[in-house]
Order: structure tokens, then sequence, then C-alpha cells
């Protein structure tokens, strides 16, 4: 497949790695990886995909994985309309009521079960191995996974704003199922708070976080046990100044 028989005018989203495109025609959308990302990778992403299709979620359809000029491409279902975070952007005095409905559906997904997927407990050990922790530290933090409960629930793993899109007849839509888990909910809440954090958005972290707990009735010290966890495990990806953020999660929270 070429880019150039494909119906696009433009990309509708662009990462250093990434870029989404929308063929509208064909009612299409295209992500094309570039070489940094391993085949396995993609691979396993689509097939997440096709995982979480079989659950009550809603997510666009898988359609294809091909390659688009060379490079490896996931081919979905196209869904028109906005992401929340664009509709917090245009609406600020509703965006508490924005707030409200991406806590809803995540926790409808956490409601969800795919015997399939893989242990978050796994993907979190490996991942601390992973990183440039000293060695006591690490141990410190298996130590403390280990202990935290062992559930079965769908974690996201990547669950914020951009990452939830409204349809134009208001049916919301999850997208982005690379990081997606069964496990333990606190685990992937902690994630979304940091994601907020890492926004530079503190304010509405704190935000979610009460209406997280209060809508699944979760002590919000169980979160943030979860978080030095949660932020080792994603220390051993992206951006340097992110890293060095999430590292100095593992020493400021108290987790006793």
């Amino acid at each position: 497949m070429k880019l150039n028989d494909l119906d696009v005018s433009n990309a509708v989203a662009v990462r250093s790695n990434k870029t989404v495109y929308c063929d509208k025609k064909q009612n299409l959308a295209i992500k094309v990886f570039d070489e940094s990302f391993s085949k396995v990778g993609i691979l396993n992403e689509a097939l997440n995909q096709s995982k979480i299709e079989e659950t009550g979620i809603n997510c666009p359809r898988l359609e294809a994985v091909t390659q688009v000029d060379g490079k490896w491409a996931i081919v979905t279902e196209y869904i028109k309309g906005k992401t929340l975070a664009k509709l917090m952007e245009e609406n600020p005095g509703r965006r508490g009521e924005y707030l409200d409905l991406f806590v809803d559906i995540q926790l409808s997904i956490h409601a969800e079960k795919c015997p399939l997927l893989t242990q978050l407990k796994d993907k979190m050990n490996a991942k601390i191995s992973q990183t440039t922790l000293d060695a006591t530290t690490r141990y410190e933090l298996h130590t403390r996974l280990e202990s935290m409960p062992t559930h079965n629930k769908i974690c996201h793993g990547d669950f914020n704003p951009s990452n939830v899109i409204i349809s134009e007849d208001g049916t919301p839509y999850v997208i982005d199922w690379s990081h997606v888990t069964k496990g333990n909910a606190g685990a992937d809440a902690a994630r979304t708070y940091l994601l907020f954090c890492l926004s530079g958005d503190r304010a509405i972290a704190d935000e979610y976080l009460k209406l997280f707990c209060k809508k699944s009735d979760t002590a919000m010290q169980y979160v943030q046990k979860w978080m030095p966890i949660v932020a080792a495990s994603q220390s051993v990806k992206g951006k340097a100044e992110e890293r060095e953020i999430l590292l100095s999660w593992v020493d400021v929270v108290d987790y006793e």
C-alpha cells in the first residue's frame, strides 16, 4: 500500500515515531509507525486491539495490519468526532462534566474481563528490571509490587483524554490499546494520574484522583501506593525529562 493510494490530505495526529492518517472516503484510520518500532510490538498492538473488540468496550474495529510506503501500519475504523482532550480545551466551563464522563468510561473498562491479555504485574516487573534504579530500590519495588493484590480487570495502561473519542452521536470510543493488560485498577488509575501530572496540570490530576476514588469506592491511599511502582515501570520509555519526573516519584511518594 502507498500513501498516495489513500484519500488522505494530511495527518490527523503526529507523534515523534508514528503518524495517523484518515481516509474519510473509506472510513479508515491508518497509523503508520517509523523504523524504531519492532514488528513484534506492532503486531502485538493489533492483537490487543482484536482482543478488546471481543469485550463490551467501544473501540474502533481493526481492519488490517499492512505496510504503507515500506513502513508497518495498523488500519482501523475511523471514528468521526473529537477527543475528550479537545472538548476540554474548547469548553473549559464543562471540564468537570467531561472529567466525570472520563472516569465513568475508565470504570466501565475496568468492569470488563479479557483472560488472554498479559498480566499487569508481569509487565511491570519486567519494566522495573530495565530501569536505571539501583539494585536495592529495584528489589524494594519488586517486593512492593508482589505484595499488591492481583486482579484481572482490563487496564488500558495509557488512559488519558486524548485516547477517548466522542463520536458525533455522543458515543465514546477508546483508542490506542498498545499498553493494555489485565490487573489491578488501582495501578491503571495511578498511571492516569501520573499522565495528568506529566502534562503539567496537577490540579486536574488531583481532581481526577478524587473523582476516581469516590466513584469506585477506593481509598486514595491505595492508589497512591501504586504510584512509585507505576512511575518506575514507566520510566524506561519516553522523553528524558519525563523519565526524570517519573523517577522523582519513586523517591518522594510515601507508599506506606
